[in-house]
């Protein structure tokens, strides 16, 4: 096994978590974002957790969350990281991070170089950066959308804390995009799909076998 860890994002049942899981995911991803196909209820979150073993991060995607809905997941689902996939600022980030004592991962989208300057507006609040596609003007989501970017855009870049790869990954493509990036820690979501919010299980495994 590749020493590049996964994250499977957007799980939304017990099946799909079996399924990361056993494929060799690193990060298990739960979507709290109405607007998205990947969207899971705290209830149902907190049940599915339970069945993820140790050495496997549980991590909340929220989209520009307010207290009253990260109070709710915190207090439901056995979290062990938040991921904020909006438009929160650095001291935003800083205020959740030590509201909730939780390691957090901070998205920031990237479409061509001048995009590169915001990662470093958070590498000194969030515990992680998540590299994504920044999604089109009209798109609903922030994240999930199927779309890459230049990953040589990375090239030689390096920064103080964990960094993880998102945007269109798939298994056919993963593996040229960790090593044009150097990346040691991949995202999957809507590249691991059979449809929109259904994972399918042997694209999973294909793409944790792509990562190897």
């Amino acid at each position: 096994m590749s020493d590049i860890r996964v994250k499977i994002c957007g799980l939304t049942s017990a099946d799909a978590v079996t399924a990361a899981v056993e494929a060799g995911a690193r990060y298990v991803g739960f979507v709290f974002f109405p607007k998205s196909p990947r969207n899971i209820a705290p209830e149902l979150a907190a049940e599915v957790a339970t069945q993820v073993p140790p050495g496997v991060a549980k991590v909340a995607l929220v989209v520009n969350p307010d207290d009253a809905l990260l109070d709710e997941i915190t207090a439901r689902v056995p979290l062990d990281m938040l991921q904020l996939h909006g438009a929160e600022t650095p001291e935003r980030v800083a205020e959740i991070r030590a509201r909730y004592g939780l390691p957090v991962m901070k998205a920031v989208g990237i479409a061509d170089a001048a995009d590169l300057a915001t990662l470093d507006d958070y590498v000194g609040v969030a515990d992680q950066i998540l590299v994504d596609a920044k999604p089109p003007k009209e798109a609903e989501l922030p994240g999930g959308n199927g779309l890459a970017f230049d990953w040589r855009l990375l090239q030689g870049r390096h920064w103080s804390v964990p960094w993880m790869l998102a945007g269109g990954l798939t298994p056919e493509n993963v593996a040229l995009a960790a090593k044009l990036t150097g990346a040691r820690q991949v995202d999957v979501s809507s590249g691991v799909e059979s449809a929109p919010g259904e994972k399918d299980a042997r694209l999973v495994r294909d793409f944790i076998a792509a990562v190897a």
